[in-house]
């Protein structure tokens, strides 16, 4: 299948934008989405984390205290790398999973830490960002999460930056603070156009 990277900072508007395309033929993965089910109650991370970061990790329900976590991988560097050697390989292996069931005229990987991880410039045709500015990305991320503006720039410093995300995009769509939903809608709607006609052609060429 054609294959897009779907990216994009904190606040972004990547899942809606990810909507879109689902909601007009695309099959789409949501890598963020898949560590939730991975460490929500009954998740398979939940033992092994259980195991590698004590039960105060885990809250009385047995999902993934994310608070906790934040707070441990933000305090301790070895802690993110003891957290993704547990949680990366699994949502790896779910993925895949996935991508091998999907139909649709192409499949989207929404990947939040895509440009971070620098594993997949070589599994996608292409990547796409969308992009606002970082202001804009505290204001949303603040009215939804109730995140303190310190947590938020926590959050953010640990991704990748605007310039470096759009320096890997292959195509961008714009989501700022003044972009209405439609305007939001008619860009991803040009990139899907696109899309879907290159998946055709690639499948004429292998037909």
């Amino acid at each position: 299948m054609y294959k897009i990277g779907l990216t994009g900072g904190i606040g972004s508007g990547k899942s809606r934008v990810a909507d879109f395309f689902q909601e007009w033929g695309a099959s789409v993965i949501d890598t963020d989405a898949i560590a939730h089910e991975l460490t929500t109650v009954g998740g398979a991370a939940i033992e092994p984390l259980r195991a590698a970061f004590g039960a105060g990790m885990i809250t009385p329900e047995g999902a993934l205290n994310r608070q906790a976590m934040r707070d441990a991988v933000f305090r301790d560097p070895s802690a993110r790398l003891r957290l993704e050697a547990i949680i990366h390989p699994m949502i790896g292996r779910v993925t895949q999973e996935r991508a091998a069931l999907a139909t649709g005229c192409y499949l989207v990987f929404v990947v939040p830490l895509l440009v971070e991880s620098g594993r997949w410039r070589d599994k996608v045709d292409r990547i796409c960002v969308v992009d606002c500015d970082p202001a804009t990305q505290v204001a949303r991320v603040q009215a939804r999460s109730g995140l303190t503006p310190e947590a938020i720039a926590r959050i953010m410093s640990a991704q990748a930056s605007r310039e470096e995300r759009l320096a890997v995009a292959d195509d961008v769509v714009l989501n700022d603070k003044d972009t209405s939903l439609q305007a939001l809608a008619q860009s991803a709607r040009i990139l899907h156009d696109a899309w879907c006609t290159a998946a055709r052609q690639r499948q004429a060429g292998t037909d």
